[in-house]
């Protein structure tokens, strides 16, 4: 088995212990340590890193095992060790924020899904690599979130389309909502802090930077700690200010436009008029972009005052969407056919309660990736059918067209047949044929008959009008009655086809024309 050392300084991180493969060895071994530093390896007795996933400017993260669980669940260890020469205040400050997140991941961790759960915070005081010095580091086990950020699908797919960007929006406010009315405050929203698990499920991560609200806890000045990343963080932030819930929503938009758009926050922002120029670069529903605008302003009172708030406005545009592309297609619909139509419940979707945390076997699309997808593509739809209540002739599917147009001329050569077969000649003549082929018309239209129906309603007649008595006195040829018929049933296909070609094409023109 392979472990890593944990140790910053190390020279030969990686090391291989083959009794270890045994799962007796692996439960009852007191320490292993390291080959080339002596750092012991197995942290607080139990956890064994296997990898790094990343270092920081306070230290590193590593996927590692419980080896007291039945199936040596993975877990991330964080290790808290500031790179550079900090001053005795400016380490204070960093080891309190390493400690604030893990209060934090075992305040709301274990309360809401969507944030990591904390496993273990612990010390861990060992020998220096000089001779009589120690060292001392600090280790957070949290829950790993087997997936991949929104940064690194940023890089693998580009742009993000916009129903996922409405269902990163909703599924984050959600977080936010319960994050701030639990008294704290994130303040580094952005693309590699929001998690997607393989099953769907947005989680929110690094709690490193969070602030109390209330006055007296965390910073008792109410100032920002300066803990931020840049292009994310609104102008109150930066300046160390007192920060906000609006706070994190300018984050979350700022990550959102970046997402939509496939660039760095610095190329959307115009910093002569202080203001964000991103909608040239990214088409998305007019209401969900004015929502980032508002979310986006300098101004902490000119944004939302908080996620629920942004929930509610973003419940009633998509409302307002839907009932919208109903009335179109209501309208469209009553028109063609002289019928009616109702219209859909609006989406409902978007609301403001979290999530209670589940931590059974989960579903491979979770009830909050749900809710966010139906409000994403719920929009979506909306606009599709609202461009669907403005198509005619010219833009109907091609291969539909065509066959409707087939299914009238087979259908109508038959029933000219069964006609002539039974009433003679004369009758095809009176107009009786015509009414019946403009039936066939109407019905098509109204979708009484379609698909699958045109089919076995052709086959039906075809069998209908073989029994009848033979037509030798309308057929001309020697031919079996039954070949005859089937050949004027498919010429009087391509007649229908050919014909409803040429129409279209006209319809076509003229349409482009005028």
């Amino acid at each position: 088995m392979e472990i890593v050392c944990t140790r910053p300084t190390c020279p030969r991180p990686e090391n291989h212990f083959a009794d270890l493969e045994n799962p007796g060895t692996l439960t009852t071994v007191q320490q292993k340590f390291c080959t080339a530093c002596g750092m012991p390896l197995i942290l607080s007795g139990r956890y064994l890193p296997e990898k790094l996933l990343g270092k920081g400017g306070f230290g590193a993260a590593y996927l590692a095992r419980d080896r007291y669980t039945p199936t040596l669940r993975p877990c991330v260890v964080k290790l808290f060790q500031p790179s550079g020469d900090l001053s005795p205040d400016q380490m204070q400050l960093a080891q309190s924020l390493f400690q604030r997140e893990a209060a934090v991941l075992e305040d709301l961790g274990n309360k809401h899904r969507q944030i990591p759960d904390l496993y273990a915070f612990f010390p861990l005081i060992v020998p220096g690599t000089s001779p009589g010095s120690q060292e001392e580091y600090f280790y957070l086990v949290q829950e790993f979130i087997d997936g991949e950020d929104l940064e690194q699908t940023l890089a693998r797919q580009g742009p993000f389309p916009p129903e996922d960007i409405t269902e990163v929006l909703v599924s984050m406010l959600k977080v936010l909502k319960f994050v701030h009315d639990n008294g704290t405050i994130h303040r580094d929203i952005k693309p590699s802090n929001i998690m997607r698990h393989r099953n769907g499920t947005l989680f929110l991560l690094d709690f490193g930077a969070v602030k109390q609200v209330t006055t007296g806890q965390g910073n008792p000045s109410g100032k920002s700690t300066g803990i931020y990343s840049i292009g994310f963080a609104p102008p109150e932030q930066m300046a160390g200010g007192t920060v906000y819930p609006s706070t994190d929503l300018y984050a979350l938009a700022v990550t959102c436009i970046t997402l939509l758009t496939g660039k760095e926050a610095g190329e959307l922002y115009d910093s002569y008029n202080n203001t964000w120029a991103w909608r040239a670069h990214a088409q998305i529903t007019p209401a969900i972009a004015d929502v980032l605008d508002r979310m986006l302003q300098p101004i902490p009172n000119q944004r939302y005052a908080s996620a629920q708030a942004v929930l509610e406005t973003l419940r009633q545009a998509t409302a307002t969407v839907s009932k919208t592309s109903s009335a179109s297609i209501s309208q469209t619909s009553s028109t063609a056919t002289g019928g009616s139509a109702q219209s859909p419940s609006p989406s409902t979707s978007i609301q403001g309660n979290p999530s209670p945390k589940q931590r059974s076997v989960q579903p491979s699309t979770s009830p909050g990736k749900a809710t966010a997808q139906t409000t994403g593509k719920s929009i979506a739809k909306s606009q599709a059918q609202s461009s669907a209540s403005q198509t005619s002739l010219a833009s109907t599917p091609l291969l539909p067209f065509l066959g409707g147009a087939a299914f009238t001329g087979v259908e109508g050569g038959l029933l000219a047949i069964a006609l002539a077969s039974l009433l003679g000649t004369t009758w095809l003549g009176s107009g009786t044929w015509l009414i019946l082929v403009a039936g066939l018309i109407l019905l098509q239209a109204r979708q009484v008959i379609e698909r699958f129906d045109l089919v076995i309603i052709a086959a039906l007649t075809f069998g209908f009008v073989l029994i009848l008595p033979p037509l030798q006195t309308v057929l001309v040829g020697t031919a079996a009655p039954r070949l005859v018929i089937a050949v004027i049933a498919v010429m009087a296909g391509l007649i229908a086809i050919a014909i409803g070609t040429l129409f279209r094409l006209i319809y076509r023109l003229l349409s482009t024309l005028m």
